[in-house]
């Protein structure tokens, strides 16, 4: 994903530290290193995928019954109750699970949004146990505002005031925000959506962020035609007219989904230079629609991708989005041609580096971070593939990484963690999900 978008066969990177030094042809590249990882010729070597969208706390409720066959609206009323019973220990351990299968598909930078925080949850307790993992992150302070008694879908009882969510979100941006090359660590603030927050708290949070270098702006908008009827009725303005008024267009902000966006609204999104995270799978599972992928990457804007919830998704492999945002373009403009594999790829890698304001992921470049990820083409869901296999790993069955390097670091190799117990994590996220339930 260089300038040129490069595919160099029998490949080398040269690391110091945690940047990339020289990309080359491996006999073109210095022949000594503290270490060597030599791959053979059955490997192939990506920048590592970039998440621009999820709420990791969903993994604890994934599949539930009552809202299996839910849209959006109906599916977050029948889930309110049960994410009120969140712990902060609930957070860290969902929050490393979901860091865990993302990392295992080839996510090397994620954000997350969270955005309820009942009982003794804070956004600390994510970022700590996100830290642990060794995932470059981007926090995103989430907030809700507007209960049912004020028009707004959540029940008041998990939403917050707004003087509390601005004065925690400068506190969060003062402790942890880091704006430098490289930064493991950059805050968001978010609030959730045009039907769980004020006007005024997303004119002030754009107040604030905008007050610091770097902060972004993240929320949902236009996700389905429900989300559509509530801006015109509420607001008397379309999603795009909605998020303009409240000064959410711009280069430091970008919405997910936007599924049901008006073709002007694409327009002032391009034009703006706002950023959008496209979630396909959760999109399909909610029966939320099709974004129109196609003709957002056709008018310039820049999009990535994301994983979504995993209460709506329910998976957390973000190579699988990628083979399910470049299947669906094909379907909905009609036109096997629609989207390639490469540039369903370039979504994944450049497409959310750019939606999240960096420069500095999602190419293997001298000078970009040393975030890197390696597919073993010798297993059974790729073989008979080896004319393209770059291509293979979007249309056929997305695997799991043999290695992963997240800021110069070896986080996963030959398929295993190298910093936590696996099975360990699986028994505690399974054992909080079931914590959760008993509690109604």
């Amino acid at each position: 994903m260089n300038g040129d978008r490069e595919e160099i066969r029998r490949g080398a990177l040269f690391v110091r530290d945690n940047i990339i030094e020289q990309v080359g042809q491996t006999d073109a590249l210095p022949i000594e290193a503290d270490e060597v990882l030599d791959l053979g010729d059955r490997h192939i070597v990506l920048p590592g995928l970039v998440n621009t969208h999820h709420h990791f706390y969903q993994t604890l409720t994934r599949a539930i019954p009552a809202v299996q066959d839910c849209d959006l609206f109906h599916w977050l009323q029948g889930l309110y109750p049960i994410w009120s019973n969140l712990t902060a220990s609930g957070v860290k351990v969902s929050a490393q699970m979901c860091a865990a299968e993302l990392m295992l598909s080839g996510c090397t930078t994620a954000s997350d949004h969270l955005y309820l925080f009942p009982n003794d949850c804070t956004l600390d307790d994510e970022i700590e146990a996100i830290q642990a993992m060794g995932l470059r992150f981007h926090a995103s302070r989430g907030s809700m505002s507007l209960g049912q008694s004020q028009g707004g879908l959540p029940p008041d009882s998990l939403v917050e005031q707004e003087p509390d969510i601005l004065r925690d979100s400068q506190r969060l941006i003062e402790r942890y925000h880091d704006n430098s090359r490289y930064a493991m660590l950059r805050m968001v603030l978010a609030p959730c959506s045009p039907f769980s927050v004020s006007p005024d708290l997303m004119r002030e949070s754009a107040a604030l962020a905008r007050s610091y270098d770097g902060v972004r702006l993240h929320t949902h908008l236009a996700e389905n035609l429900s989300d559509v009827t509530y801006s015109q009725e509420k607001f008397g303005l379309s999603p795009g007219d909605y998020a303009e008024s409240v000064g959410w267009l711009g280069e430091d902000v970008w919405h997910a989904h936007c599924v049901q966006l008006s073709d002007r609204s694409l327009e002032k999104f391009a034009r703006t230079g706002t950023g959008v995270a496209h979630c396909p799978c959760s999109n399909c599972r909610l029966a939320s629609g099709i974004a129109p992928i196609r003709k957002m990457l056709d008018q310039g804007l820049s999009v990535g991708l994301g994983v979504d919830g995993a209460a709506s998704n329910d998976a957390t492999h973000l190579l699988g989005e990628a083979r399910m945002a470049f299947l669906l373009a094909r379907v909905r403009e009609g036109n096997a041609a629609a989207l390639t594999a490469r540039q369903a790829l370039e979504m994944a890698t450049l497409g959310g580096a750019k939606v999240l304001g960096r420069d500095d992921i999602g190419a293997l470049a001298p000078s970009m971070a040393a975030d890197f990820i390696a597919f073993d083409l010798d297993q059974p869901a790729l073989a008979g593939s080896g004319q393209d296999p770059v291509a293979s790993l979007i249309f056929c069955q997305p695997p799991q990484v043999d290695y992963s390097f997240i800021n110069g670091q070896r986080v996963i190799d030959r398929g295993q963690f190298t910093q936590i117990d696996l099975s360990r994590l699986i028994h505690q996220c399974q054992n909080a999900a079931l914590a959760m339930v008993k509690k109604l």
